[in-house]
């Protein structure tokens, strides 16, 4: 096994899988303006009664609206980490390593858990074109569908209405959805997606608020020590 060390750059919000969205455009100063910054993460099934569950990660990046791809950082390996046992440590990973315009995804059961994580190469789930002028989606032998590549921010918000209101500048408040202007209009993020079936991840064991059975998962970006 090829192993290289990375230590944990960022953190994503810890989410329950049914259909739970969560947004955090610009984190930490170090992490900004690169893809080790997590902006938006999601979890799903593909379809009511699907054997598949669908994870894409939205990584923040200065790709402008006009530009029609920008760059993962070589040095910055994005997790999603899967908990099947409801302990919050992670059981199962899946790793997505970009390198010289291919990215390559890996599943495997960690040796190392919480701020330092290895590159597990014994189970290879395939890889992707990141480079060129048109978006690809691969499909595996084994199922599994896989994209990696910018994508609209799928994040609305009304930034400079939300400071008005903070700042005390707009007593009337928040304006309707119909009033707001989506600030992030034709922003792009670097998303990351990934359709796995859920014979290769384990059993999930987790209830959501719908009482439905899912996945505890959240993800993390590592970088190179």
């Amino acid at each position: 096994m090829k192993l290289k060390h990375l230590t944990l750059a960022s953190l994503g919000i810890i989410v329950l899988s049914g259909l739970l969205l969560a947004a955090d455009h610009i984190d930490a100063p170090s992490t900004a303006g690169s893809t080790a910054d997590i902006a938006d993460f999601f979890a799903f099934e593909p379809a009511e009664g699907s054997a598949n569950t669908v994870f894409v990660v939205d990584l923040q990046t200065n790709v402008l609206p006009e530009l029609a791809y920008g760059t993962f950082d070589e040095a910055v390996m994005t997790e999603i980490n899967i908990d099947l046992d409801g302990d919050l440590v992670e059981d199962k990973v899946i790793q997505a390593i970009p390198r010289e315009g291919i990215m390559y995804f890996f599943l495997g059961e960690p040796d190392q858990t919480g701020l330092s994580s290895r590159v597990l190469t014994d189970f290879p789930l395939g890889m992707v074109s990141i480079s060129g002028t048109t978006a690809t989606v691969e499909t595996t032998d084994s199922g599994v569908k896989l994209f990696a590549g910018p994508r609209q921010d799928p994040f609305f918000f009304d930034f400079f209405q939300f400071n008005a209101v903070i700042g005390g500048m707009a007593p009337e408040g928040f304006k309707t959805p119909e009033e707001a202007t989506d600030t992030f209009d034709g922003a792009n993020t670097m998303s990351i997606v990934i359709e796995i079936p859920n014979e290769l991840l384990g059993t999930p064991t987790a209830q959501n608020a719908l009482g439905l059975t899912v996945y505890k998962t959240w993800v993390t970006t590592n970088r190179k020590s």
